[in-house]
């Protein structure tokens, strides 16, 4: 499976933004999707995941201000960033985890997200 993120881009304090993630095949039982970022000088941390009964699970940084969704139909995970800070910037990373457990197999290429404070 191949996932394509888009989305990323320039964003003001404050502001919003939505990011996609368009796998080739369905991801409909897939047991984790998952959006990952890399802060400049960081190490890559959790930001979202959902599950395939829709559970989601958010990184404590992004709770209350991000979520995480998916659309079966388009094979694609949304990611919506509210109230987006200086400290979300870095490189977005689409995630699928296809065997359960948190073992990520798949990876999209990044998409940037830049923040002005």
């Amino acid at each position: 499976v191949q996932l394509q993120a888009s989305g990323g881009g320039l964003v003001q304090a404050g502001g919003s933004l939505t990011l996609s993630c368009a796998a080739s095949e369905s991801i409909a039982s897939v047991p984790n999707m998952g959006w990952f970022r890399q802060p400049p000088g960081k190490q890559r941390e959790l930001v979202a995941i959902i599950q395939a009964n829709g559970n989601t699970i958010y990184g404590e940084a992004v709770k209350g201000r991000f979520t995480i969704s998916i659309d079966n139909d388009k094979n694609t995970v949304y990611l919506q960033m509210n109230d987006v800070k200086y400290e979300d910037r870095g490189v977005y990373e689409c995630s699928g985890d296809p065997r359960g457990g948190w073992r990520w197999d798949w990876w999209g290429q990044g998409t940037l997200v830049t923040v002005s404070s």
